[in-house]
């Protein structure tokens, strides 16, 4: 079988700039119940998953099973977008692709720190990323892409906006370099289905005390068009196979 592959993102302009970066695709979009819908760029499809780590779930979860139930199946599901970055692992406008991707505040606070469901024994808070996929979009970004760092992304249910708990997160997580609010939804529903799963992020804003002035959006959003020109005609090509 040859599979398809499903780049998944939060709102509309991250899915236009991850599109742009793909080229033309087909004119209309495929409709998925709960009123989603898939834009078709050959093997690719894009999909609007929403904000937040449950709504992405369930979103990713709808493209996974109506592409099983309709005979295909996908080979790779890509959380991307934009986030914020760890300074000064991830500069403003460069590219991090996921080592590992991390429900950061999935667990409990107790007198003694902070405490991961892994250590309360209800599952999983970490989705590593395989070596090999990641060392293929690190080399492709390498010949040609944005600056780039490989690193854990954190998935938050709040985004950051105070310097207290942006040295809390950094010193649970000292290797992360960004958060967004998707991956881990996006992975947990991967994984379910039983397809690999990376998360690539453009950094738009520092994580820490919210400074809406210093935000670069556009520039992130520019180097999300070209971290996928590339992928698109590399790694995503070897993927399709």
């Amino acid at each position: 079988m040859v599979h398809r592959i499903l780049i998944v993102t939060a709102v509309a302009a991250e899915a236009d700039s991850v599109a742009a970066g793909l080229g033309p695709g087909a004119p209309d979009p495929v409709p998925l119940p709960g009123g989603l819908a898939l834009r078709r760029h050959g093997h690719i499809d894009v999909l609007v998953g929403g904000v937040g780590p449950a709504a992405v779930a369930a979103a990713t979860g709808t493209a996974l099973a109506c592409e099983s139930l309709a005979g295909g199946g996908y080979g790779l599901v890509v959380s991307a977008g934009i986030a914020g970055g760890f300074q000064p692992a991830a500069p403003l406008g460069s590219v991090v692709v996921s080592s590992a991707i991390v429900a950061a505040d999935l667990g409990a606070e107790t007198p003694d720190g902070y405490l991961a469901v892994e250590e309360l024994g209800f599952g999983r808070s970490v989705h590593p990323v395989p070596e090999a996929l990641t060392g293929r979009i690190t080399a492709a970004l390498a010949a040609g892409g944005p600056s780039h760092v490989l690193a854990p992304v954190l998935t938050v249910s709040t985004v950051t906006g105070t310097a207290p708990r942006a040295a809390e997160l950094a010193g649970r997580h000292p290797e992360a370099a960004a958060e967004a609010m998707e991956g881990f939804g996006v992975a947990e529903a991967a994984a379910a289905h039983g397809v690999p799963v990376v998360e690539i992020r453009a950094v738009s804003n520092a994580v820490g005390p919210r400074d809406r002035a210093a935000w670069r959006i556009g520039e992130a959003l520019g180097a999300l068009r070209h971290t996928f020109e590339l992928l698109g005609r590399t790694v995503l090509v070897e993927a399709h196979a």
